[in-house]
């Protein structure tokens, strides 16, 4: 007898496996591969009672009709381990037989019974498995801690979780800027919509997505609330209140796997944290769902080589921790799994953006949610209402509330100061809120732990003393080499006893805590990044005090020694600050800064000790910092360090340039002022600041030299639209905007930038934020911005890039040709270009461009709508091949502008030709500025009252044979001047069209209301208006001046044109153009 009704030669149909593998054992072994080699029996099951479609649907009992068929699987993929049972399972008792004789003499219900018993016994085990899992991970994750460790009084999780703002995140990027900085962009006022994500719900494809998610990579900064997120999930799924279609989950901390130095396969790596699962094989199949969660990335001490490590698909298969978690996340392993993975922003590049399938943001407390944690946490509601009142007073300190870990460390400050002190001496910015929190920590642990003090609590021992400033030493050499998190050997590598740091930690939880990670192996840290960042400062500054070291200095010497001054330590720590490419030294100098005033050396009583320094020699190195602050402000260049700057005068009681500002900018005499760069600097630090977010940013609304605007760009941030044109702007301003687009949640959607002297050079720069999935940019202007074909393979990148919002361009007035056309067509055509409008009027096109223009009209993917090609000599057969995308049925153009494209009744008899082929679409068309003639002309115009016909608009005005010239030369006018208005020092000659000045000599013209009688000036007599004109000059000896006025003007015999706001003029030499208005130089051009 068979199961499959087949009977392999030299094999009893009794012996089998329950992945269906033939083995020369009895039916109890037990195998969990899924997989069948040939001449196998297929009684392969699912713990559901279902059988996968296979031999086994038929059974037979030798030649007997009689068959028992079972319902077919959903899945095509074999299960073992599925727990999706419909009904419990029946469990028999009867005792499976061992005797090779009874076993083949046994029927097919007899088999059938054996087998449902076997699976019934591996759904048994795996239940057991899962359970055993769920208890230990409850037990794990059901209490939370606030800053305190193991040794610590501990709350239930539920009594003091605050549901966190999570959002989509795009699809990665990177932010290098310190993530204070990070947070005060995200506690602007948002005024975009945003999707909230449930923690439990990250799995689940959001509106519009139909792809399934693998792997989702959660960003956040330190302390916003990541870990706490993955604790509410675990701890919900092993509660059994949510994701119950999840078998197994792992959460595997990069923390513990740190210390994983040798070899494992994935099922041994899983058993040494989870020993429950020693009781099965395998997890690897289809129907067994298993969510692995990696906190921490930021914490990886691998190096995760995606590149170069080996491939690894088999889950039994030792290798190094670093190939089976590269492996894993790349889907070699366990491709059916779920990942997810949480890190700090500027670690999140190390995942390949191809690997992660979406990306979430814990964005920490807003607002409400700020003053909910306060009330919930202060039981007191008017002590609470009362703290809630003071961190709105300070802009500074009411940011960081953003994060929790904030929030706990303002409410433990306040709950003791507000009861015990005068309410004008709580903390006011973050040096004093730091130091207080210090301070009280101190107090709290003399009264707990040491009653021979406990009639002065705010004295620090010696040992206290001895143990902080080993901390604060580990602080700052773990926070130049990047590190949150560390192990023992780095606590030995600054001195600190292994022990000493156990017994210190269970003392003074809220600084310094021990944690046996996940599954039992030591690893310290600080309660909070801040915290580790303050201490680093505390070490700077006691060395530099007591042992008259300076941190920063790599030599020994004993003289150096003796001449060590504290702002030689400040000096070279904002060196090193603005050094430092992504901001990780910046609150560490705010820090170190603002512990330098005695006010809050003070709050350390006995923890730092200023030998040979008085109050005078530190009020003296304070104003020597300010100086040396405020020239680094004049002379830097890069303006986000700059911004960090006025933080550290802040923190230095420093405000005077920004409070002066401030003034101005309140009262709105800000335009009336030429700005210098380091004010231009101070507005820019109050904008960034500021709680709104501004409408419009109009950059040239300030007065200011070029490096002034440089300094004002990180402005746009803030913004939803930034005009940022005619503001003298070279390549290098396109790297500080290019960082600005990479902002995350920056309101930023609409940058002008045109005329503008970029170049193919700066849009390249500029392109690398467009393409970043932090840029929201919708509108970009480039109008005669010196750009050429270039620059179009980059641009053509962006409008082919999935991350890309661009849907408006303007790239008018710059010698782009028809080669520059044709590289940006190719990524109009792709299917992620969301480009509606397009501009790309006077751009040196021909011809020779229509047809790639004509196939992206014809694209399915194209979502063009509005297309201006206006001043380009286009022609007839430029237009001709245009109709043949126009009349496509997949066109969607609304508005075409041929103006002055050379187009005559050829052309117009193309394009009337193609409306009535596809008549459904185009709205606007504007032909002025051609010829078409009287019967094309009659034809377009009969589209306009045809109701068949969609349009609306059409534009004939200006036409003639005169406008079938190239270039500027279809808008000649011939101009006379106008004795009437002549300055009696100029002489008119060759028919009033030739002027020539004189010294002496008057020209008696009369008088006349209009006349220039004290600048040497004249009018032409034609006025310029609602039309194009183009004119030529000659001249000869001195350079002209060459402007225009508007009528209003005249009459008014003293003004000089060009020095009002109602004229405009040229200044013409041999080697430059100066263009003037208002008396202002806006823009030189060399000849």
């Amino acid at each position: 007898m068979s199961l499959s009704g087949e009977r392999g030669e030299g094999t009893t149909a009794s012996k089998m496996s329950l992945s269906g593998e033939r083995e020369e054992t009895t039916a109890s072994k037990m195998s969990l591969s899924g997989e069948r080699e040939e001449g196998t029996i297929a009684s392969k099951m699912s713990l559901s009672g279902e059988r996968e479609e296979n031999t086994a649907s038929k059974m037979t009992q030798d030649t007997s009709s009689k068959s028992v068929q079972k319902p077919r699987a959903e899945s095509p993929t074999t299960s073992l381990v599925s727990m999706k049972s419909d009904q419990p399972p029946a469990f028999s008792q009867e005792p499976l037989p061992d005797d090779k004789n009874e076993v083949e003499s046994l029927d097919s219900e007899d088999v059938l019974k054996i087998t449902h018993n076997l699976l019934d016994r591996r759904s048994q085990t795996l239940l057991t498995v899962q359970q055993d899992i769920k208890a230990k991970l409850k037990h794990k994750y059901q209490h939370i801690s606030e800053g305190i460790g193991h040794h610590g009084n501990q709350s239930l999780f539920k009594d003091i979780y605050t549901e966190l703002y999570i959002t989509e995140g795009g699809s990665g990027g990177l932010n290098n800027e310190h993530e204070v900085r990070q947070i005060e962009m995200a506690s602007k006022k948002q005024t975009t919509q945003e999707t909230p994500i449930k923690c439990n719900d990250i799995f689940k494809p959001l509106p519009g997505q139909d792809k399934p998610i693998r792997t989702v990579l959660t960003k956040g900064i330190a302390g916003i609330g990541k870990t706490v997120s993955v604790q509410k999930v675990i701890l919900d799924w092993a509660e059994g209140k949510a994701n119950q279609d999840v078998h197994f989950m792992f959460p595997l901390p990069f923390r513990d796997l740190n210390l994983k130095k040798d070899q494992y396969s994935l099922m041994q790596l899983l058993s040494h944290y989870f020993s429950e699962l020693k009781e099965i094989d395998s997890i690897e199949d289809g129907e067994t769902k298993t969510v692995f969660i990696f906190d921490g990335l930021d914490e990886c001490r691998l190096p995760l080589d995606f590149k170069n490590n080996e491939k690894c698909c088999d889950v039994t298969k030792p290798t190094s921790v670093d190939v089976l978690l590269t492996n894993l996340i790349k889907g070699n392993l366990l491709p059916s799994a779920l990942l997810w993975i949480t890190s700090r922003p500027a670690a999140a590049n190390q995942i390949p953006p191809e690997c992660v399938d979406q990306v979430t943001e814990v964005r920490g407390f807003n607002d409400p949610q700020k003053e909910g944690y306060f009330r919930k946490k202060i039981t007191d509601q008017n002590l609470a209402n009362e703290i809630i009142k003071h961190m709105k007073t300070s802009r500074s300190l009411h940011i960081m509330c953003h994060i929790p870990v904030f929030c706990w460390i303002s409410a433990t400050v306040f709950e003791m100061m507000l009861k015990e002190t005068e309410k004008d001496e709580v903390p006011k910015n973050l040096t004093q809120m730091y130091s207080h929190f210090i301070h009280i920590q101190i107090i709290v642990k003399n009264r707990k732990y040491n009653k021979s003090t406990e009639t002065n609590p705010k004295e620090l021992s010696q040992s206290d003393k001895e143990m902080i400033l080993k901390l604060a030493k580990l602080a700052f050499q773990q926070l130049q080499k990047g590190n949150l998190i560390f192990y023992e050997e780095d606590l030995r590598d600054c001195g600190l006893d292994v022990t000493e740091a156990s017994e210190y930690s269970a003392l003074c939880t809220e600084i310094f805590k021990e944690e046996s990670g996940l599954y039992q192996d030591k690893v310290y840290s600080f309660v909070h990044l801040s915290i580790q960042e303050f201490l680093a400062a505390v070490h700077a500054l006691e060395s530099c005090l007591d042992k008259k070291e300076n941190v920063f200095s790599s030599t020994s010497d004993d003289e150096e020694k003796e001449s060590i001054q504290l702002s030689d330590l400040h000096r070279r720590a904002v060196d090193q600050a603005l050094k430092s490419e992504n901001g990780h030294l910046d609150l560490f100098l705010r820090f170190l800064l603002g512990l330098s005033q005695e006010s809050n050396q003070n709050l350390l009583q006995g923890l730092l000790t200023q030998t040979g320094s008085t109050t005078q020699t530190n009020e003296e190195a304070v104003k020597r910092t300010v100086r040396y602050l405020s020239d680094n402000i004049e002379r830097e260049s890069s303006p986000e360090r700059i911004i960090n700057l006025f933080h550290c005068l802040n923190e230095l009681g420093a405000n005077s340039l920004v409070e002066d500002m401030q003034t101005s900018l309140r009262s709105g005499t800000l335009s009336e002022t030429r700005l210098k760069p380091d004010q231009c600097s101070a507005l820019a630090y109050l904008l960034l600041m500021s709680e709104e977010v501004l409408e419009e940013f109009d950059l040239k609304t300030y007065n200011t030299s070029e490096e002034g605007y440089q300094r004002l760009l990180p402005v746009v941030k803030t913004c939803k639209r930034a005009l940022l044109d005619h503001c003298k702007l070279t390549y290098k301003s396109c790297e500080t905007l290019a960082s600005a687009l990479q902002t995350p949640n920056s309101p930023l959607r609409e940058l002008d930038l045109s005329y503008n002297d970029l170049g193919d050079r700066g849009v390249e720069l500029l392109c690398v934020g467009l393409t970043s999935p932090l840029c929201n940019i919708q509108t970009l202007v480039l109008g005669q911005c010196g750009l050429t074909e270039g620059c179009c393979s980059d641009l053509a990148s962006v409008l082919s890039s999935p991350n890309s919002q661009l849907n408006q361009l303007e790239l008018k007035s710059n010698d782009l040709q028809d080669s520059g056309v044709t590289l940006l067509s190719a990524g109009l055509e792709e299917p992620d270009c969301k480009l509606h409008t397009l501009g790309l009027g006077q751009c040196g096109l021909t011809e020779g461009c229509c047809s790639d223009l004509a196939s992206v009209l014809s694209s399915p993917y194209s979502q063009l709508k509005h297309l201006e090609l206006r001043d380009n000599d286009l022609q007839d057969s430029g237009v001709t091949l245009l109709s043949a995308g126009l009349e496509d049925p997949d066109c969607k153009l609304h508005t075409l502008g041929l103006s002055g494209c050379l187009v005559t009744e050829e052309g117009c008899a193309a394009l009337s030709s193609a409306l009535r082929s596809n008549p459904s679409h185009l709205k606007e068309l504007d032909l002025s500025y051609n010829h078409p003639g009287d019967s094309a002309g009659g034809l377009l115009s009969a589209a306009l009252v045809d109701p068949t016909y969609k349009l609306m608009k059409l534009n004939v005005d200006h036409g003639g044979e005169c406008r079938l010239k190239s270039g500027p030369r279809k808008y000649a006018c011939h101009l006379t001047l106008d004795p009437s208005t002549a300055n009696p020092k100029l002489i008119l000659s060759e028919g009033n069209r030739k002027v020539t000045p004189v010294v002496e000599e008057q020209q008696h013209y009369g008088d006349h209301p209009d006349r220039f009688d004290r600048y040497r000036q004249v009018l032409c007599r034609e006025g310029l208006s609602d039309s194009r004109y183009y004119w030529e000059v000659d001249w000869d000896g001195g350079g002209p001046a060459i402007g225009v006025v508007y009528k209003g003007m005249l009459g008014r015999a003293g003004i000089c044109i060009g020095l009002t706001s109602n004229s405009w003029c040229m200044y013409c030499s041999d080697s430059v153009y100066d263009f003037y208005n208002a008396g202002v130089r806006s823009r030189s051009i060399l000849g």
